[in-house]
């Protein structure tokens, strides 16, 4: 099973290469952030007829989308919001006893207490229902860089919104859920781990970043992950794909 998140940035905008992404790499489960369109604005050509699709939309702003692939899984999926659920930031796909979420967690360069609220809750819901038994993978741009080693040695700035320390403790906290950062378990050490480049300088392509970007799992799901890559050759948004492959 390949676990996929995105934040493209505009689907207006990345709608060509967001459909050449799926068709070439088939995830099974994408997660998408940061729409930036209402529900007819989405491109024809991103509704592929063998996924089932939840667009939650919001004009010119936030946004996010799942997407399961309809022979995937002997049931239909059951998409959802949970009660915390505001600007359009987050979808939950309930498949039997597993439960995604495709999350876009709030910037907090304009509300800051409404970021740290919204993270609080999303700790809150995570325990519920990893406490319940179910298996639980929190897919999406976290806007939250975990640790130093998380963001580039030209980009680390004592008191930027994304890289407070309360803003890692909250992090932390949601991990002992317990979920599992995928991407960091599988490369503990490798430096220059990047999702996110500012969109000047040349940064992308010289590979000054933060990593923003997460695929989080519950225990047993995450022991059978065997990778979880950054795919930043995919594509013109200024964050990159990030894809899990795990067995089922």
């Amino acid at each position: 099973m390949k676990i996929a998140t995105w934040n493209v940035n505009g689907i207006r905008a990345r709608a060509a290469q967001f459909r050449e992404w799926l068709d070439r790499d088939r995830p099974d489960i994408v997660c998408l952030q940061e729409l930036k369109a209402e529900a007819n604005q989405i491109p024809e050509e991103c509704k592929a007829p063998d996924y089932h699709a939840y667009w939650h939309t919001r004009k010119g702003y936030s946004g996010v989308s799942l997407q399961v692939r309809k022979d995937l899984f002997a049931v239909d999926p059951v998409f959802s919001h949970p009660p915390f659920d505001y600007e359009s930031r987050i979808v939950l796909a309930e498949l039997g006893d597993l439960v995604i979420a495709s999350v876009y967690v709030p910037n907090g360069g304009k509300d800051y207490p409404a970021k740290i609220d919204f993270v609080t809750r999303l700790i809150e819901w995570s325990r519920q229902q990893v406490g319940g038994g179910r298996n639980v993978v929190v897919c999406g741009d976290m806007n939250i860089a975990r640790a130093e080693m998380d963001v580039h040695p030209k980009e680390r700035k004592p008191g930027a919104i994304g890289q407070r320390p309360e803003e890692r403790a909250l992090f932390e906290t949601l991990l002992e859920s317990p979920l599992v950062d995928v991407g960091r378990t599988l490369d503990p050490d490798k430096a220059n781990l990047f999702t996110w480049w500012a969109p000047w300088r040349n940064l992308r392509a010289r590979n000054i970043g933060w990593r923003l970007d997460y695929l989080l799992a519950s225990p047993a799901l995450a022991a059978r992950a065997a990778s979880c890559v950054v795919k930043a050759d995919v594509g013109t948004s200024d964050h990159a794909p990030v894809v899990m492959s795990a067995s089922l």
